[in-house]
């Protein structure tokens, strides 16, 4: 009796557009990451502006920047991550499981892009910050 005899045949195209599907799932997760750590980080500027211009504790004002920038860089770094871990799967699939002229790297460069952008906006946010 065949062990593999229940097993999928896998020189299919939906093995990779699982994998697409997964990219694309942490994909999201990071751009609500850093949206959040953009939330927060701007937070303690509408602190600011709420009290008149009044300066704020040090505290607030620096565990807002903490925290919205820890948020943007885990964002950034799931971002990169994802896309690492897709390209190395992608390695691994046969030539019959990818779709003929298909761009298989426009997801893994969209992370890239993240990645970096969280990145800029993580120095942006620590050399311009309301401390």
């Amino acid at each position: 009796m065949n062990p593999w005899a229940g097993m999928s045949y896998l020189d299919d195209p939906r093995v990779f557009f699982a994998a697409e599907r997964t990219l694309l799932a942490w994909q999201r997760t990071a751009i609500a990451l850093m949206g959040l750590g953009f939330v927060v980080e701007r937070f303690g500027l509408f602190l600011k502006l709420m009290g008149g211009g009044a300066a704020l504790p040090p505290s607030q004002a620096y565990a807002s920047t903490v925290f919205g920038v820890v948020l943007l860089v885990t964002g950034g770094t799931i971002a990169a991550l994802a896309a690492r871990q897709f390209n190395r799967f992608l390695r691994e699939l046969s030539a019959q499981e990818i779709p003929r002229g298909y761009n298989t790297q426009l997801g893994p460069t969209v992370n890239y892009a993240l990645a970096c952008t969280a990145l800029c906006m993580a120095i942006w946010f620590l050399f311009t910050s309301v401390i």
